[in-house]
């Protein structure tokens, strides 16, 4: 059957399956315009809640470094989508003049504890001041000429990590010789708990100088305010301290780090256990060092607990002379362990340290000196000699905790966990 249709003065003739035809094409049309509009919304809110570091933030910060001679804290980690900090403001026109490096040095390959010289940055041509070795906390020379400085190094929220250190002596410097101080806060991969014995007085090291909990929930930029505020700083001195916050981050957020914080937490699952396995630095244990997989795996040549074996060789960069060096440890593989799950329980895992003193007892020495330094107590090395449970380990750290929390919640620029 025919249709006829005037259109415009126009005879023109359509069939039913024409007419269908057209139907068909104006609801696919339809269809498709939805889908697109849906995909772009989709899209777009991605990409509004992506987490953004505060070095990403740069108008967030811009006005504030404007036409001053400028210092930065920065090593690899430090940067600005998949461009260094120091190359990125200098494309600013940002007047850089010297940068300091912590531990691993300016660009992470030093290997921990390794004293790291300063010198000439090869792309910039800036002098590089080293704050580890004897050398941790800038001279008055060192900031000759300096009207402010910006700190940008990613923790992972652990108290023996020496980033925090590094924090503590440059805020002190700067204090000292009136210089403001600009911390660009980087999301916490460990944020998602606290827990662990609070450092006592006569255990401050370079590893742990302040009575905080190994693991303590907060973000550079918030310990940074709290270092400050509770005057741990010499003397109680104060430095003119300012902030930049992250954008859509919280603490509970899965954060993947976008290149190694230093040369032995290479990935997720080893940052997510280093707060467990760095114990067994103060130990005659291994940790993993000299391997593809540092903690994230421990053992010892005397170690029977488990079939699974390695053997650590001197990796340049990373453990030039880790422990037995050449020698089969038998040991326990936590590649294996499900780092959600890890995550989901929200506390130290003791198990580890635990089961390889109950394998290693009188078979060798177990402990070294460093291991109050890391564990900030005295307290555990006893605990785990006379047989104490997890659970009563556990329980003697409660109220440390519980009054580190009210300390802690004084600080905090973004929510509080729940």
């Amino acid at each position: 059957m025919l249709l006829a249709v005037r259109y415009k003065n126009s005879n023109f003739t359509l069939s039913k399956s024409k007419i269908r035809r057209m139907q068909l094409n104006k609801t696919y049309f339809v269809t498709f315009i939805l889908c697109f509009l849906i995909f772009q919304s989709a899209c777009s809110q991605i990409k509004s809640n992506k987490i953004s570091s505060a070095a990403e933030r740069f108008s967030e910060y811009q006005s504030i470094l404007k036409g001053k001679n400028v210092a930065i804290v920065a090593n690899q980690a430090s940067l600005v989508g998949e461009q260094h900090l120091v190359d990125f403001l200098f494309s600013k026109n940002i007047k850089l003049v010297k940068i300091f490096s912590p531990e691993h040095g300016f660009r992470g390959k030093a290997d921990a504890g390794e004293k790291v010289k300063g010198g000439i940055d090869s792309k910039t041509k800036l002098p590089i001041v080293s704050l580890y070795g004897k050398h941790k906390k800038p001279f008055p020379e060192d900031l000759r000429g300096i009207e402010l400085v910006i700190f940008d190094l990613q923790d992972v929220g652990v108290r023996f990590y020496t980033y925090l250190s590094t924090l503590h002596y440059m805020m002190e410097a700067c204090a000292e010789n009136n210089i403001p101080l600009i911390v660009l806060d980087r999301p916490n991969p460990n944020a998602h708990y606290i827990d662990g014995p609070v450092l006592e007085d006569d255990c401050e090291s370079f590893v742990g100088l302040h009575p905080v909990p190994i693991v303590y929930g907060m973000t550079i930029g918030e310990y940074g305010k709290m270092i400050n505020g509770e005057k741990w700083l010499n003397n109680g001195i104060q430095c003119d301290l300012t902030v930049i916050p992250c954008e859509n981050w919280t603490r509970n957020s899965v954060y993947q780090l976008p290149v190694k914080p230093s040369p032995n937490l290479p990935n997720f699952q080893s940052i997510q256990l280093y707060p467990s396995l760095c114990f067994f630095e103060g130990t005659v244990v291994s940790a993993g060092r000299g391997t593809d997989f540092p903690f994230q795996a421990y053992g010892h040549p005397l170690l029977s607990r488990t079939k699974f074996e390695y053997k650590p060789r001197s990796i340049a960069g990373a453990s030039k002379n880790p422990k037995f060096k050449g020698q089969i440890c038998g040991g326990e593989d936590l590649r294996l362990i499900d780092v959600e799950n890890l995550r989901e329980k929200k506390q130290l895992d003791l198990s580890f340290l635990l089961n390889a003193y109950s394998d290693l007892n009188g078979k060798t020495k177990f402990f070294n000196s460093f291991f109050e330094k890391l564990a900030g107590t005295k307290q555990l090395r006893q605990q785990i000699i006379h047989g104490k449970s997890e659970n009563q380990i556990r329980n003697s750290w409660q109220q440390g905790l519980d009054e580190f929390k009210i300390v802690r919640k004084k600080y905090l620029i973004y929510p509080d966990l729940k």
